[in-house]
C-alpha cells in the first residue's frame, strides 16, 4: 500500500511537533497521559522496553513496533528531571512498521521516558509515551511519579492537579572572601599637618 501525499498537512504537523511547549518539571501523572487515540495505532504499538518496565541495567537501544506502516516524526528521550538526552534522532520520511534506535550510555536517573510520534496511512498524527527504569535500586515509573504527586499535594495542601511544582534556582554562598579595599580619593601630609599655625594677625605682617 503505497503512503499518500499530503505535504501541506505533513508540514502543518511538523510545525505543531516543533512549537509544542516544553514544561520544565510537572507534579501530577495526569499529564503523562495520552490524548485519546481515534486511529488505535498508540494501544497496540508495542515497544522494548516496555511500558513501565524496570531493567537490570540501562538498555542499548528503542524498538517501536507499530500495527502500521507508519512515518516517525519525533522520538525523543528524556530523564525524570525532564533532562534531554541527545540521540541523535533524524527524521526519515520513509515508512516502515519497526523503528530501532541505538540509544548512548544512559546516566543512573530514577526513571526516563521516551515520547514518539508518528503519521499513519491518513497522514494523522499519532503520538505516545513509555517509561522504563534501570538499576539495582530502581522502581516502577509509574509509582514514583504517583509518589511525589501525593508529597506534592501534602506540601501544597490544595489537591489542585494544575499545580506545577518549579526548582526554584539555586543560591549561591561566598565565604572567607578578603574584605574589599578602598583608596581614599586623596593623601593627607602627616608632617605638613603637624606644624603649628600661625595666628591670623601675624599672617600679614612683614
Amino acid at each position: 500500500m503505497k503512503p499518500s501525499h499530503r505535504p501541506s498537512v505533513f508540514l502543518a504537523c511538523l510545525l505543531l511537533l516543533c512549537s509544542e511547549p516544553v514544561i520544565p518539571q510537572v507534579s501530577h501523572s495526569a499529564a503523562y497521559q495520552q490524548a485519546a487515540d481515534s486511529t488505535g495505532i498508540a494501544a497496540q504499538t508495542k515497544t522494548s522496553p516496555a511500558d513501565d518496565s524496570v531493567l537490570d541495567e540501562a538498555p542499548k537501544s528503542l524498538d517501536l513496533e507499530f500495527p502500521e506502516t507508519v512515518r516517525l516524526v519525533k522520538l525523543t528521550l528524556r530523564n525524570d528531571q525532564r533532562d534531554w538526552v541527545d540521540i541523535s534522532f533524524r527524521y526519515n520520511p520513509a515508512v516502515a512498521k519497526n523503528y530501532l534506535w541505538n540509544l548512548p550510555g544512559l546516566a543512573s536517573a530514577t526513571y526516563y521516558t521516551v515520547d514518539w510520534a508518528v503519521l499513519g496511512g491518513s497522514e494523522q498524527l499519532v503520538r505516545g509515551s513509555f517509561s522504563f527504569a534501570f538499576g539495582p535500586d530502581a522502581d516502577v515509573p509509574s509509582l514514583t511519579r504517583e509518589a511525589a504527586a501525593i508529597l506534592l499535594d501534602i506540601r501544597t495542601g490544595d489537591g489542585d492537579p494544575t499545580t506545577r511544582s518549579v526548582t526554584p534556582p539555586r543560591t549561591q554562598i561566598i565565604i572567607n572572601r578578603e574584605p574589599p579595599n578602598y583608596d581614599p580619593p586623596f593623601t593627607i601630609d602627616l608632617e605638613e599637618a603637624e606644624q603649628p599655625r600661625k595666628p591670623d594677625s601675624l599672617k600679614d605682617s612683614p
